[in-house]
Parts: C-alpha cells; sequence; structure tokens
C-alpha cells in the first residue's frame, strides 16, 4: 500500500481469498449465481481502475463486503423498475444441481428470506451466513450496531413468522 492507494497484488489475493464467499453472500441477496458473479467482478473491476484509499489495509475486506452488498442493491433496484414495466412472470427458478444439492428445509428458508424487506434479509446473510461480528453488519451496511440489533431481532421474528413458526418474546 502506497500512500493509501490499495495495490493491484494486495487486490488480486484478496479476490483470491475471498472470492468464493463474496459470490455466496450476493447469491443470497440477488438470487442467482451468474448475478452474483457479475456483481462481485465488477467490485473488483472498479477497484482496480481505481483503487480506494485506506488508511488501514485491515479494512479492505470491509470495504470489498460494502462495495459487493451495495452492488446487489443497484442490481435489484435495476430488476424492480424492470419488472414493473413487463407483465409479472415466476422468480428465477434454482438450477437443477442446486436443487438437488439443497434440502426442503433450507430452501423453505430461502423462499422465506427472499420475502423479507431488503435491510433485514441483508442484516442476516451478513449475520448468520458470513458470521460478522453486529460492528462488521454495521459497517458493510452504514448504520448503526444498535440498528443492526433491532434490525436483527425484527427480522428473525418476521423469518419466523413467513416460515409458520411461532415466535418467542
Amino acid at each position: 500500500m502506497t500512500s493509501g492507494v490499495v495495490a493491484i497484488s494486495v487486490l488480486t489475493a484478496l479476490y483470491r481469498e475471498h472470492q468464493v464467499g463474496l459470490i455466496r453472500m450476493a447469491v443470497l441477496l440477488v438470487g442467482d449465481e451468474a448475478t452474483a458473479e457479475d456483481v462481485v467482478q465488477d467490485v473488483f473491476l472498479r477497484m482496480q481502475d481505481k483503487a480506494p484509499r485506506l488508511d488501514d489495509e485491515k479494512k479492505l475486506l470491509a470495504y470489498v463486503r460494502a462495495a459487493v452488498l451495495n452492488g446487489c442493491r443497484m442490481t435489484l433496484r435495476r430488476r424492480k423498475r424492470m419488472w414493473q414495466r413487463t407483465e409479472p412472470h415466476q422468480p428465477p427458478v434454482w438450477s437443477a444441481e442446486s436443487a438437488a444439492i439443497l434440502s426442503e428445509d433450507r430452501r423453505e428458508v430461502m423462499r422465506a428470506l427472499t420475502r423479507l424487506p431488503r435491510r433485514q434479509r441483508e442484516a442476516l446473510v451478513l449475520r448468520f451466513y458470513l458470521e460478522l461480528s453486529d460492528d462488521e453488519v454495521a459497517q458493510a451496511m452504514g448504520i448503526r450496531p444498535g440498528t443492526v440489533r433491532s434490525t436483527m431481532t425484527r427480522a428473525l421474528a418476521a423469518l419466523a413468522r413467513e416460515m409458520g413458526e411461532e415466535v418467542r418474546a
């Protein structure tokens, strides 16, 4: 890292090490692997063209996660605008391979997760899938840790309702 600019070699190493996890996170947010791969690749291409300026290289992964999250949001906004202009259709279907791998319970959770509001879905994915702390989730989403905790509480209750389970207070 020279004068706060992240070196290409550091970005390459970060991509190799975290590519799969970032794509998985994006799949959970956008619903299909091809779009998720595009989002992650776009983030790294933009960073290669204009490397971020960071005081601490340790913050780079958090920066990338936030960029992927924002890329997913942008993709979902584009889809929403496009869907509003076209006839209603069924949501994307999981591939045969994915359907065979996932158990019925997991598919049910995924369906319920897609019905949650965007912010709640993002908080659950970051917290439970990526196993980030409240502070890391807050940093990735651009909100306060207290807001993360209240969002998580509402999200878990909503997810339980979506799945027809009893909500414990």
